[in-house]
């Protein structure tokens, strides 16, 4: 039966690959859910299952796996409303998860007792649907109506429906969307702002919604008032509102690109225009208004450094006349990760060489102070502020969350008070791999251009600098996004406590080193990421930590692309590359699902000028046949409605075309994440697993 069904596959997806136009013969792999295209893709996953499924030690290392993602021990991450806080649990009972609260006083005993508010698994079965938990947008200050989405298989595209977390019931005639990308905000109780797929022309060319409305309960949909209208070439316009009756704000954001937007004041009067850097992002707090600089910005006599954090008064702003006060300036090596802010104080997460630090500013006197704040180092500290600004009187006023990890220390959540080092432990996880005897060390490489750049060693016990080591190699380097020292069950148990040797990668395009680092590398730059990955590859091999042959590199999303474009580079350096849900038609990627967004990213490749450097990397293009390439792994979700699947449907189908013989697999649901549960997620990350083992040696 199976091979009958691979024969019959085969002929199907021959017989339509003669339907593809122009020089892509592929273009039927784009028809996501096409009956054409899953053959080929189930295809594809029967061959790729057959093979490692079939590794010794797969079945044990997958339930080594389940048995992490399901840990009771894990640090169940939450969000305050008012006197809850609301936490989405999943585990072996509870695959989609349980939508449930606590208080904080019993979130810290050592067993809590949560209430379950919605269960995911029995509304699915109930509905006969497969969903998703995408989020819940709750009214101040009662918190009790909520705009819950709910994600079909775990799609960027949701429905949304009010909930009622007193009476654990959606409600009857309430507010509801069909499936879509929309973006929803509470006005009050009877009205809520809403961008949805109005009908044609209602959403942008990247997929989301262009036009925001007020909609007023009991209304039909389409008699909802027009705030505003964007262009169809902006990536979205959406609303976000702050505070609640009197003391309301709401602010319009329209974004031009990826990382330009134009800030709106809705007022009584009609709207306000903020005259801000377009690459800016605002923020109001309390009768202040905090701006964080993507761009350098001159303001009368002041100027600013892009990176920088700055603070004024929101009447003064409004008035014409602001004034700045620097919070925050980067250097070469201190870059600002993230901020909170309580009532009274800001608390900066800073980076420092890819180590975290804190500093607060304390807003209570006349005039603000700053001060280091001692807390654990080096790793990642992440923050939370648990201040609830629609409470006249909130007890957590200046209390935020502060959680600490690195490659080899489990999680630890802390409560803090704002002014003081002390705090509280509430949760730590316990050891998931045995780290004894192994070791963390930073590097540095030369890229090709001289530049430095920084990347993590994480040795297992016993390891030698003999070229023997089985080493994964880890990269992203887009869209500012840093990758941090983090703590994986997974990376532990697949892969370190098992003799391999893992490497996390701080390339350009990344913000590690803040905008300037990311900024470095996109666009006409973009091949200075690649550059920086190779260099690292090659001071791997150089140091003797591992060779070619024992090489293997991993990589998502723009990460994916960053594999693909390797790989078609340097085939030489590696023998496995893991690609997940990945960029790799840049010729295309502009028209599918939401890749018009990230042409701020990557350039138009409609435009001669910016094809020409596109082409010059882009996998799909670039991939040969006649060239010694590595076994690779391309694996995807039929569900990701963000990146499009047809990518890595169709480098995979070339490839094969070509004789690399690549290995395929798709999830058929998960989204952009791959996976919608941790039954999905373990079997995706143990076919990894499995895969470069057997590629790099070892088990």
């Amino acid at each position: 039966m199976k091979n009958t069904l691979l024969a019959t596959a085969m002929a199907t997806a021959l017989s339509a690959g003669a339907q593809g136009t122009g020089d892509d013969p592929y273009l039927w792999l784009e028809d996501v859910s096409g009956d054409k295209a899953m053959a080929w893709v189930k295809a594809r996953n029967a061959e790729t299952e057959a093979l490692l499924k079939n590794r010794p030690g797969y079945e044990s290392l997958r339930t080594e796996l389940l048995e992490g993602l399901n840990a009771k021990d894990r640090i169940p991450r939450f969000t305050r409303m008012g006197d809850w806080i609301y936490n989405l649990w999943q585990d072996d009972q509870h695959k989609r998860g349980l939508w449930r609260r606590t208080t904080l006083k019993e979130y810290a005993k050592s067993k809590p007792a949560w209430e379950t508010v919605l269960d995911l698994d029995a509304l699915g079965a109930a509905e006969h649907k497969s969903w998703v938990f995408a989020g819940a947008n709750c009214l101040a200050p009662e918190y009790r109506r909520c705009l819950l989405s709910l994600s079909p298989g775990g799609s960027d595209a949701a429905v949304v429906r009010e909930f009622d977390t007193h009476d654990k019931a959606f409600v009857k005639g309430g507010f509801e969307l069909p499936e879509a990308k929309s973006q929803v905000d509470w006005k009050d109780l009877n009205h809520i702002y809403v961008g949805t797929q109005f009908g044609p022309g209602s959403m942008t060319d990247s997929g989301y919604p262009r036009i925001s409305k007020l909609w007023s309960r009991g209304t039909p949909l389409d008699r909802a008032q027009t705030l505003f209208e964007g262009q169809t070439k902006d990536t979205w316009v959406g609303v976000s509102v702050d505070g609640h009756g009197a003391k309301q704000r709401t602010l319009i954001q329209r974004a031009l690109d990826f990382y330009r937007a134009e800030y709106h004041w809705v007022t009584p009067q009609g709207l306000k225009k903020l005259e801000l850097p377009l690459d800016a992002q605002p923020r109001l707090w309390g009768n202040r208004l905090l701006v964080q600089l993507r761009s350098d910005w001159q303001v009368g006599a002041d100027s600013f450094k892009a990176g920088s954090l700055l603070v004024g008064s929101w009447d003064g702003f409004l008035k014409g006349q602001a004034q700045f006060r620097r919070l925050f300036e980067p250097t070469t090596t201190r870059s600002l990760a993230g901020y909170i802010t309580t009532r009274h104080h800001v608390v900066l997460n800073i980076s420092d060489n890819v180590a975290s630090k804190l500093e607060e500013w304390d807003f209570r006197g006349k005039q603000p102070k700053s001060r280091a704040i001692a807390a654990p180092f080096p790793g990642t500290l992440s923050l939370a502020s648990l201040h609830d600004s629609d409470l006249k009187t909130d007890p957590l006023a200046d209390r935020y969350l502060v959680n600490y990890a690195d490659f080899l220390t489990p999680d630890s959540l802390y409560l803090a008070q704002a002014g003081k080092d002390e705090r509280q432990l509430l949760k730590s996880r316990t050891a998931w791999f045995d780290s004894a005897g192994m070791r963390a060390e930073q590097h540095f490489a030369v890229s090709k251009d001289g530049t430095r750049v920084p990347y993590f060693v994480i040795s297992p016990k016993g390891a030698q600098l003999d070229g023997k080591q089985p080493t994964l190699l880890y990269g992203y380097g887009g869209f500012e996004v840093s990758m941090t020292p983090r703590y994986s069950s997974s990376w532990g148990r697949g892969w370190l406590s098992k003799g391999g040797v893992l490497v996390m990668s701080n390339i350009r395009g990344g913000g590690e080193f803040g905008p300037q680092w990311h900024k470095a590398a996109i666009r006409e730059n973009k091949q200075r990421s690649y550059d920086d990955f190779i260099a690292i590859a090659e001071d791997l091999i150089a140091k003797k930590i591992t060779t070619p042959r024992h090489l293997g590199i991993m990589g998502g999303s723009n990460g994916g692309l960053l594999m693909g474009a390797i790989v078609t580079q340097r085939p030489d350096l590696f023998n496995a590359v893991v690609c997940q849900v990945p960029l790799l038609d840049m010729k295309r990627y502009h028209t599918l699902l939401a890749g018009a967004s990230w042409m701020a990213e990557y350039g138009d490749p409609d435009k001669a000028e910016d094809w020409a450097f596109i082409s010059k990397y882009s996998p799909y293009q670039n991939v040969k046949a006649g060239v010694k390439m590595p076994r690779v792994l391309i694996n995807t979700s039929t569900k990701d409605d963000r990146v499009h699947p047809g990518h890595a449907r169709k480098m995979a189908a070339r490839m094969i075309e070509q004789g690399h013989n690549p290995l395929y697999w798709e999830n058929i649901e998960g989204g952009h994440g791959g996976a919608a549960d941790n039954e999905q997620r373990a079997t995706w990350q143990a076919l990894e697993y499995s895969y470069l083992w057997m590629q790099l040696g070892g088990q």
